[in-house]
């Protein structure tokens, strides 16, 4: 045999064995889980993005989502917010927080507007700066972001 032919017959022999190494096919990476953060730093699109959010899971259930809040957006997270038709802002925060949606208010924007950390529903959690927790989540968690 020549050296051409052991090259050619060592090739198809690697490429015809199976890696013992391989995932199985149906292993799901967590990389696969889709992850991201919706920003909202405004009360007058609060009620589109919890609609937004609605939808997201309706379409992939298994979505993490996570809402990080600052500025006037922290307003539909206080206790007895309602939107400008009446309409309370906690029952749709708290089922979406059933479905595993997690709520995150800026501390930085409760300190500066005089506010307790009580005056926030608790189906959500203070955080100590909205947009670094955005940047955190984005940079060091793999969450993509949306604003509605």
């Amino acid at each position: 045999m020549t050296s051409r032919t052991l090259a050619s017959l060592a090739l198809a022999f690697c490429l015809a064995t199976p890696l013992t190494h391989a995932a199985p096919a149906d292993a799901a990476a967590p990389e696969d889980v889709e992850k991201v953060v919706y920003h909202v730093n405004d009360t007058a699109v609060a009620r589109v993005a919890l609609n937004n959010v609605n939808n997201h899971l309706s379409a992939n259930p298994d979505a993490k989502i996570v809402v990080v809040t600052h500025g006037k957006g922290i307003d539909f997270l206080l206790k007895g917010a309602e939107d400008s038709n009446g309409n309370p802002y906690e029952i749709g925060v708290q089922s979406l927080k059933a479905k595993g949606v997690d709520f995150r208010v800026c501390n930085n924007t409760l300190r500066s507007r005089k506010l307790d950390a009580s005056a926030v529903v608790e189906e959500a959690t203070v955080v100590p700066s909205g947009v670094a927790e955005i940047g955190k989540l984005q940079a060091k968690e793999g969450y993509v972001y949306l604003k509605p």
